[in-house]
């Protein structure tokens, strides 16, 4: 599927083809999906969740996008599992991507996520499976499933504990209760809280990440990814088995060049 800079497009799940529910746009080398059900909070959706994994599959098999940001139309990142789907017996996940398209295997390049009001419950897992977060001063987080009677099953109760103290992730889980986007950055859960749009904000943030080499970008992401599982032992020779490749690429040698000869590189991938 191809689309022309800046052209924005619909990815359309084999289990629906008419609802626009996926909107895609590239600009600069960067697929910027948004979940399209505004009057709904975007909530999330079996049709969603297939045309996410659809766009997370493009953004890793197409050389010349460099980085994915994934929002919500509409002032809203994501309220979470659409209740009605779910009343109906119907499960927003897709077998190997899990909740939204996404959570259990993100996409091996970078994903930021670009949050407008709020990122609740399946939202808030969502936005932690990204790798970067940018938010909205006004923008809410939380897992409140527990109120529901539910369990934050995406990936909640299992990342959140990893990516902010124990005992603040601990509280989220068991009150239901929210944050807000400060208190968010204060506890390293977002990057940077923004006034203005947060996709605009995302975008900026975006083309830094994507004007440098694409190989070191992802072998960076997957070693920061996978280096906590291994033994202390094992660490450097398997960091070396990934990394090995970078070093004798053929980016490489044009980074240096391009140091050299004070100019911007001309990256290919390679």
């Amino acid at each position: 599927m191809t689309n022309s800079i800046g052209q924005r497009e619909r990815i359309r799940p084999v289990s629906d083809t008419t609802a626009p529910e996926v909107l895609t746009e590239v600009e600069d080398g960067v697929l910027i999906v948004t979940i399209n059900r505004p009057e709904a909070k975007n909530a999330m959706t079996k049709a969603a969740s297939e045309a996410i994994a659809a766009a997370m599959d493009r953004l890793d098999a197409e050389d010349d996008l460099r980085v994915g940001i994934l929002t919500g139309a509409g002032g809203t990142f994501c309220s979470g599992m659409d209740l009605k789907g779910f009343l109906r017996g119907e499960s927003p996940s897709v077998p190997g991507r899990g909740f939204g398209g996404v959570v259990q295997a993100p996409p091996a390049k970078p994903l930021i996520a670009a949050v407008e009001g709020y990122a609740l419950a399946g939202g808030l897992e969502l936005m932690i499976a990204c790798d970067l977060v940018v938010a909205h001063a006004g923008a809410k987080f939380g897992i409140p499933e527990v109120k529901r009677g539910l369990v934050a099953a995406a990936g909640g109760v299992m990342m959140l504990p990893d990516q902010i103290p124990e005992r603040i992730a601990m509280e989220l889980a068991l009150t239901g209760d929210f944050i807000d986007a400060p208190r968010a950055y204060q506890l390293g859960l977002v990057n940077e809280v923004t006034e203005g749009s947060a996709l605009d904000a995302a975008k900026a943030l975006a083309a830094r990440i994507a004007a440098n080499g694409p190989l070191a970008v992802k072998v960076s992401k997957q070693v920061m990814k996978q280096s906590r599982g291994w033994a202390m032992d094992e660490r450097y020779a398997r960091q070396g088995e990934l990394i090995g490749p970078v070093f004798v690429s053929h980016d490489a040698r044009e980074g240096a060049a391009a140091f050299a000869e004070k100019r911007k590189p001309n990256w290919t991938g390679k």
